[in-house]
C-alpha cells in the first residue's frame, strides 16, 4: 500500500498496515444489502457515525475500491476493513467520535454525490468535504472522497 505523508488516511493505512493482525482478528460481517441508494449512504453514515465496524463492512462487496486524496487507493473488502478499523480508533490513534452531517446531496443514477460537515469534540472547527457514494445492487461499491486528516484542526 502507497504511504502519502501529510494525509491522516494515509497514516490510518499505514498503521492498519503495520497492524494487520488486529485486522486479520476482525472476520468479516454478512454482506447486508439496502433497497435503495439513499438508503445504502444513509447505513453508512450512520455506521461511520457510530464507528460501528460490522455494519460498515456489511454493505462492502469483495471489488470494493475507496479513492482518497494524493491517489491512494484502498481495493477489496479487507483493506477497506483495515482502513475503517484504523478510522474508529480513538484519539490520537484515529477519529472515533468524528460526526459527518450532510449539508447538500444529489444523485447521478446509482451515485449519490455529498457535501458534508464533520465535527467532533476534538476538533478546534468543523471540516467540510464532499464524496461521490457509487452503489451496486444494494452495496457500496465504490467511494470517491475529498477527505483529507491533515486539513483537520485539533483543540490543542
Amino acid at each position: 500500500m502507497n504511504r502519502v505523508t501529510g494525509t491522516l488516511a494515509a497514516a490510518v493505512i499505514a498503521f492498519c498496515a503495520a497492524n494487520a493482525w488486529a485486522a486479520d482478528a476482525m472476520k468479516l460481517p454478512p454482506l447486508k444489502k439496502q433497497p435503495t441508494v439513499q438508503k445504502v449512504i444513509d447505513e453508512h453514515l450512520d455506521a461511520l457515525n457510530k464507528c460501528d465496524w460490522n455494519r460498515l463492512m456489511a454493505q462492502y462487496p469483495d471489488d470494493v475500491e475507496i479513492h482518497l486524496p494524493d491517489g491512494v487507493v484502498v481495493k477489496g473488502r479487507a483493506k477497506v476493513g483495515d482502513l475503517f478499523a484504523g478510522f474508529c480508533k480513538a484519539r490520537p490513534d484515529g477519529l472515533k467520535g468524528l460526526k459527518f452531517t450532510t449539508e447538500s446531496s444529489f444523485k447521478v443514477g446509482n451515485t449519490l454525490n455529498v457535501m458534508w460537515r464533520a465535527e467532533a469534540d476534538f476538533l478546534a472547527e468543523p471540516y467540510k468535504g464532499s464524496d461521490a457514494y457509487v452503489t451496486r445492487d444494494g452495496l457500496m461499491a465504490a467511494q470517491v472522497t475529498t477527505f483529507d486528516g491533515s486539513k483537520l484542526k485539533f483543540k490543542k
